[in-house]
């Protein structure tokens, strides 16, 4: 609601402009408010779908508002329209967004967080069309709040920044900087000097007319719209890490195939070139489009889940305005040469993406934390420390199938996810005790101690 209302303020500052006044200050003064807005509400709806979704559809919802976005770029307006309508057409989806937040509830894990256990339970009911003292609900409860306790974050009113610099079995800090980079990757990989710049290259990079690339630009957008889609039918059956890889590498060999074809300098090979850009906006829009805003929503415990969304949302923004402002200069500069960088970029991604990012596919946000837990006790030595005999001696990784196959698949958090099985709600009750998830008497594990400090067993 108050992401919404701000957008509406900043708009209505922004189309007001005249003239006759000091309409550049103003239209300033009105896009920086309708972007706190904006900000307020991308940092905060993928978290409220997240911990609303079941765990079969939550990839399904979030990858169709990440969708939205390409749908939202198609319909920005041509430039035979004035400036105000396309502006001021914001209203409508912000008045859309924040009058009916009005009678959504909160969600049940900020409900419980907060000690309103009667609401908590209600909304649990409520999302999986139960009763209220059904075994399902109350187990779903209880899994909740073992979580909350066990994060230190009881009766708490917020978290403070320095939370997601910890790390022990919650692993907030490693968690934290992978929703960081997934934003940071999908921005410095090229999609918005692709999105932004389309007809500008066209026109600079191919050689075509003004009139053709405008054109070209409003079919890319049209392929950029219906690729974003796609996501939706696969992402719970291919999972994240799978998308993350294969949108990758069709972004990487898209760059490849625009810088050799400019390279000549020929009309032929520039159409080359001209596939590759229609190729990379379809691999992002159904790959690296929905994916940043799904994965640091899911893959963050409860305790720092807004802030570390929060951090993602604003690597996203920060990094987006970097590569539009020096698009345009490397252009200039090393022409062919721009698409060589993003190409190269797109190839380093690859192995930080194999190594470090667990799958998190059909998973309960309460599993993705036993995953972690699995990971930080699997490190050599670890498994004493938590106290389980799982028959693995210490200083042997527990589990690590792959490594005794001579298959290494990426560090033991990835590993944890292959290995951990699917679990039911009383499994994973079981598991949080097993991994120490849960607090015993008047122990909470996994707050602020002297084993969560980054760099110690992290």
């Amino acid at each position: 609601m108050m992401g919404g209302s701000i957008m509406i303020l900043g708009v209505i500052i922004q189309v007001t402009a005249e003239k006759n006044s000091t309409p550049l200050a103003q239209f300033i003064v009105g896009r920086v408010i309708t972007g706190v807005g904006n900000g307020i509400n991308t940092s905060t709806i993928p978290t409220y779908q997240a911990e609303c979704s079941k765990t079969s559809n939550r990839g399904l919802l979030i990858c169709i508002e990440g969708g939205v976005i390409a749908f939202g770029t198609l319909i920005a307006g041509p430039p035979s329209l004035t400036w105000r309508f396309p502006i001021a057409f914001q209203i409508i989806f912000a008045l859309v967004l924040a009058i009916p937040t009005y009678w959504l509830p909160e969600s049940p894990r900020w409900l419980l967080t907060r000690g309103r256990d009667a609401e908590g339970t209600t909304v649990i009911a409520a999302l999986r069309g139960l009763e209220i003292n059904a075994k399902e609900t109350v187990l779903q409860r209880q899994i909740i709040l073992d979580s909350i306790a066990a994060s230190g974050y009881s009766d708490r009113k917020g978290t403070p920044l320095k939370a997601c610099f910890t790390g022990g079995k919650t692993q907030h800090f490693r968690r934290m900087m992978l929703g960081v980079s997934s934003q940071f990757m999908q921005q410095v990989g090229g999609c918005n000097a692709v999105i932004y710049y389309f007809p500008i290259l066209f026109e600079e990079s191919i050689h075509q007319t003004h009139e053709i690339s405008l054109l070209l630009g409003g079919v890319n957008m049209i392929v950029y719209a219906m690729f974003a889609t796609v996501s939706w039918f696969i992402i719970e059956r291919a999972g994240r890490r799978k998308l993350f890889l294969w949108g990758t590498v069709g972004q990487g060999l898209s760059m490849v195939l625009v810088f050799s074809c400019l390279i000549p300098g020929t009309e032929a090979a520039a159409k080359g070139a001209a596939v590759g850009l229609f190729t990379y906006i379809a691999s992002f829009g159904a790959t690296w489009l929905p994916l940043p805003w799904l994965y640091p929503a899911e893959i963050n415990p409860i305790k720092t889940r807004a802030k570390a969304n929060a951090l993602s949302t604003c690597s996203n923004w920060l990094f987006n305005f970097l590569i539009v402002m020096i698009t345009p200069i490397l252009i200039d500069h090393i022409q062919w040469g721009t698409y060589l960088f993003f190409a190269i970029l797109n190839a380093c991604f690859l192995p930080v993406i194999y190594i470090w990012y667990p799958e998190t596919k059909q998973r309960s946000l309460e599993e993705i934390d036993i995953i972690f837990a699995k990971g930080f006790a699997d490190r050599p030595g670890g498994n004493s420390r938590l106290g389980i005999d799982d028959g693995v001696e210490d200083g042997e990784i527990g589990g690590d199938l792959g490594h005794r196959k001579g298959v290494w698949r990426g560090d033991r958090y990835v590993r944890a996810a292959m290995e951990l099985r699917f679990l039911s709600d009383e499994e994973v009750e079981v598991e949080q005790r097993r991994y120490g998830l849960v607090a015993t008497g008047n122990e909470i594990v996994g707050a602020h101690g002297g084993a969560d400090v980054v760099g110690k067993d992290a």
